[in-house]
């Protein structure tokens, strides 16, 4: 008997499952599955603005104009091989001209990148580098210039990918004299071509005295870039000490 009166116990206080218990469970899976697709919407809608940003860097007139002034090289390089200095002079001039506005441009519109700030030197060197290469080429400039300028342009090149890769280091700025370095680069391939067109006394004087001083500029400033590499090498491994 109190076999049987304990089971009638359990019987009568038995749990009882609600009626709504399928409702709630199909709600929960209906709010699960809601969220996942809130949250892939979102990725989705993250990267899409992220690639749209990319797109408008590239699109930016600065950006237009440095990849313009790229655009100028091969004209450039066979006007030179056709001995067509006037050409060649007048391209080099139209590409001198979009280096200066890029960046007016970028300052007065206030769209200054990251990428403008890599493709701006690169669109530089390809263009002075391979005006030098083509010059020397067609026996217009000595072989002893082009050789420095090359030398030095491709070991900053692979120093900056290295150190990008392996320390991180993103700060490439030029120095003062980088900068008067591609002053005198452009002045001597300037000269140079001008002087196959007009070919004055002062012209020779200003070729002659433009490739001395890219042959001085372009040793110091390799040397300059060599400690200004170190001192921000140690900046970064040491940020107390910098400060």
């Amino acid at each position: 008997m109190s076999d049987c009166a304990e089971q009638a116990y359990k019987l009568q206080h038995k749990p009882t499952e609600s009626p709504f218990r399928p409702l709630q469970l199909q709600m929960a899976a209906a709010d699960s599955e809601n969220r996942v697709v809130q949250q892939s919407s979102t990725s989705v809608g993250s990267a899409s603005k992220a690639a749209a940003f990319r797109i408008s860097h590239i699109l930016s007139a600065p950006n237009q104009l440095t990849l313009a002034r790229m655009a100028f090289l091969p004209f450039i390089v066979n006007k030179l091989l056709e001995h067509h200095f006037k050409g060649a002079l007048i391209l080099t001039l139209l590409a001198g001209l979009s280096d200066g506005l890029d960046g007016l441009l970028a300052r007065r519109l206030h769209q200054q990148t990251l990428l403008g700030q890599y493709l701006d030197p690169i669109a530089d060197k390809m263009l002075l580098s391979t005006i030098f290469l083509v010059l020397s080429v067609v026996n217009l400039i000595p072989w002893k210039y082009t050789v420095l300028v090359f030398s030095r342009d491709v070991c900053i090149l692979l120093v900056s990918g290295v150190l990008y890769t392996i320390a991180g280091l993103r700060d490439f700025r030029p120095s003062v004299f980088g900068k008067a370095n591609t002053f005198a680069q452009v002045a001597a391939v300037l000269f140079v071509m001008l002087f196959q067109v007009y070919a004055a006394h002062w012209v020779w004087v200003g070729r002659r005295l433009s490739l001395n001083a890219t042959f001085f500029f372009t040793i110091v400033s390799g040397l300059h870039y060599v400690y200004l590499v170190g001192q921000r090498l140690h900046a970064m491994n040491h940020p107390q000490a910098s400060r």
